[in-house]
């Protein structure tokens, strides 16, 4: 078997996990400001190897605005479209409320009529980097955007992108601004995996993908779109993987890192699957987990606002200089030092494999927000840390509360370097009582990889009245022009292919996706069910309407839970004023609260009352 390797960048370190020979292995290392740098040194690879990467290049590029200049070539007299937008905002209230300006300056938005001889003699002139095609009617009907995409092939030395492959989908708005955000990202996409492939001579590449699906590299700088949330995917995939494992079906997936916090609910077993998310206030309708993202991480820094009011992050020191404690430059407080200063994590932990912490200059950082919020520097730490876990209660109860479920009825899974520290605290203020940390908590995310399978999709609006169209003939029809797809993608035969029907009431104006049944009998129960389940009412008998099919093909997964080499080898526990060494601890063995339980890239706390109970495979199981 080929030596697999997962490697996941975030925004302070890069996580390696490698299994070769039956045994699993992991590491950290600094992301630098080039990732393609930081990946290329934390491994080295040969022919044999399988390289799985989650990124987040394609992420930031967007945040920090670095993506390409785009042409977009609509039909005349609907330019301003991806301006216009929608009219829901996400502060409803919020009068000062700021949109992102439009990632295609009006200069370079071309209306076409009926000559595409004149737009692309304009698009001659332009001095655009890639060009986006949507058509108002192209979900319908491709062949005018492929007409057009031709003749630019020919004419343009840059890519083109045509909304017709990117999202085949109805809802002009949304469909421009996802054709256009993946051609903001190709360039940069593209660059960076073409790096990769260069200095990583590997049998395969595959990139994840916003729905948790593999890609292989050559496929994936024309589905740029699809890279962003890469990496926080990868850790969605490998909590539902572990709740499985240990019969939780419901879990909320809780990864902490440096630079940010991502959360997700999973229910069944299996992540969900939206069909589209917003990133930076930006529209993005591909598959994708629903994941929440905050700027709360290690390295969150501490300030005063104007009114003199604690406030933590959403900037962060990186991994250059990292936080003060690190010892590298860094004089900002940041979560890390707060953490430290409190006694979460002892001062000889050498987190990411660095050299130990340093105290003093964790207490010299926070010690100078504390002169000026007027508070001890015991005090301000401990402000800090009650700010970002009230950050961090947020964005869980966003995937759960505001979603309508009940967080109680989940387990939280808790991994990234700085989860374990705050799990506790977090599942006591929502009212769970079971806390889930993985072993290789520190490096997750880099494990899912691992556990995710390839996978494509394809999507085409139908827009029919129920029982108007062939329901099985066209299930049949995209699957079998999936599966034909995949195997052009992959060079096998699909492991499964399936097919998900966005259905409403006639009169609605937004649809559920439900898996699609055999016949539309079956279809309206399924959807009803759903109805009822978000809703809390259902309305039998109403006429119905089937809007868009998704058919999904997937592959075989690297590997499953079950087959990972985790299993704790029986020894004697090792500990030193109730700071426990992970990796001495076998099945079976009991820690009671409080304590700390510490590994080379995390810590876990346990506050007063928790109990924690070492699975068969290491993972920590925490009753609270």
């Amino acid at each position: 078997m080929a030596r697999l390797i997962g490697v996941d960048v975030g925004g302070t370190f890069t996580d390696v996990v490698v299994l070769d020979e039956g045994a699993v292995t992991e590491r950290k290392v600094p992301t630098s400001l080039h990732q393609a740098d930081s990946v290329a040194d934390a491994v080295s690879g040969t022919p044999e190897d399988v390289f799985l990467h989650g990124t987040t290049a394609a992420t930031n590029a967007l945040l920090e605005e670095r993506g390409a200049r785009v042409a977009l070539v609509t039909v005349a007299g609907f330019e301003d479209v991806i301006e216009i937008g929608r009219q829901d905002r996400p502060s409803l209230y919020d009068i000062f409320a700021d949109r992102p300006v439009p990632l295609v300056e009006r200069g370079y938005r071309f209306g076409m009529d009926d000559d595409p001889d004149a737009v692309v003699a304009a698009l001659s002139e332009a001095d655009a980097e890639v060009v986006a095609i949507s058509m108002l009617e192209s979900y319908a009907d491709p062949s005018v955007e492929a007409d057009l995409e031709r003749r630019c092939v020919e004419a343009l030395a840059v890519p083109v992108l045509r909304s017709s492959l990117v999202s085949p989908e109805f809802r002009e708005y949304e469909r421009t601004a996802t054709t256009v955000l993946s051609a903001y990202l190709t360039p940069s996409a593209a660059g960076y995996l073409a790096a990769l492939e260069e200095r990583l001579p590997m049998s395969r590449r595959m990139v994840m993908t916003s729905s948790g699906g593999l890609l292989p590299f050559a496929h994936a700088p024309g589905m740029a779109g699809r890279l962003v949330l890469s990496g926080p995917a990868g850790g969605a995939v490998a909590a539902a993987a572990l709740g499985r494992h240990h019969g939780y079906e419901t879990v909320i997936s809780f990864d902490m890192g440096g630079t940010s916090t991502d959360v997700s609910r999973i229910s069944d077993g299996t992540p969900a699957i939206a069909s589209g998310h917003r990133v930076g206030g930006r529209t993005n309708r591909v598959p994708a987990i629903p994941i929440h993202t905050i700027g709360a991480g290690g390295g969150s820094i501490g300030w005063l606002d104007a009114g003199g009011a604690l406030r933590v992050g959403p900037h962060s020191a990186g991994a250059h200089p990292g936080p003060a404690a690190y010892g590298q430059g860094g004089t900002e407080p940041t979560v890390t030092d707060a953490n430290l200063i409190a006694g979460h994590i002892p001062a000889d932990l050498a987190l990411g494999g660095m050299v130990p912490l340093e105290l003093g200059l964790a207490n010299e950082a926070v010690g100078r927000l504390a002169a000026a919020s007027g508070l001890s520097t015991a005090a301000t730490a401990a402000g800090m840390l009650e700010v970002v876990d009230s950050h961090m209660e947020h964005a869980l109860r966003a995937v759960s509360v505001e979603q309508g479920a009940d967080p109680r009825e989940a387990a939280l899974v808790a991994f990234g370097g700085a989860g374990g520290l705050h799990a506790s605290r977090l599942a006591r203020r929502l009212g769970m009582r079971t806390v889930l940390v993985p072993p290789l908590a520190g490096v997750f995310s880099a494990l899912g990889l691992l556990l995710a399978a390839p996978r494509i999709d394809r999507a085409r609006t139908v827009m029919a009245a129920e029982r108007e169209v062939d329901l099985r003939g066209l299930r049949g029809q995209l699957e079998a022009e999936l599966a034909e797809g995949y195997r052009d993608t992959f060079g096998h035969e699909p492991l499964e292919v399936y097919t998900t029907a966005a259905v409403r009431y006639s009169g609605q104006s937004h649809e559920l996706e439900v898996r699609s049944q055999a016949g539309w009998a079956e279809l309206r129960v399924a959807f009803e069910a759903a109805h009822r389940r978000h809703f809390g009412f259902g309305r039998p008998g109403e006429p119905m309407e089937l809007v868009n099919l998704r058919s999904v093909a997937t592959g075989e997964a690297p590997m499953t839970w079950s087959d990972l080499p985790l299993r704790r080898r029986d020894g004697q526990p090792r500990h030193r004023d109730r700071v426990w060494q992970r990796e001495s601890l076998s099945a079976g063995f009991i820690v009671e609260g409080p304590a700390l339980v510490v590994e080379t890239n995390s810590a876990v706390l346990l506050e007063d009352g928790d109990r924690l109970t070492i699975l068969d495979d290491g993972t920590l199981e925490i009753r609270l």
